[in-house]
């Protein structure tokens, strides 16, 4: 299969899972940009980011938002941290080791697992 439909296809997985639960860069496309096209941690962090910027979830905000479920207070106040934090942990990330970032990847997503998992 060519790397184009690949791409194609975690594109419309994360898509589906985001609009769906909100989610999709770090638990979708960073491990499919790794597992199946072998990009480096480091590629498919920097990779999944890059789809952050606006074009990936305006429209999927704007259903969110006729619905009554965007708070503009709480994004107006996070995306103030959320940009500063973001920065600074890419200039602390870019320069880990690659396995040293996979596996604080897997203890986030293992520990966020086992909530999930415990929550009534």
């Amino acid at each position: 299969m060519s790397d184009t439909i690949i791409l194609l296809l975690i594109g419309l997985a994360a898509g589906l899972v985001s609009g769906i639960l909100g989610i999709g860069g770090g638990i979708i496309i960073i491990p499919m940009l790794v597992g199946f096209l072998g990009f480096t941690q480091k590629e498919a962090q920097g990779t999944s980011l890059g789809l952050l910027l606006l074009p990936i979830g305006i429209l999927a905000v704007m259903n969110y938002y006729k619905a009554g479920y965007v708070n503009l207070k709480a994004v107006g106040i996070m995306i103030i941290t959320f940009v500063i934090g973001s920065y600074l942990s890419s200039l602390y990330a870019v320069n880990l080791p690659e396995n040293v970032l996979k596996k604080i990847f897997a203890v986030f997503l293992l520990f966020y697992a086992i909530k999930l998992f415990m929550e009534k």
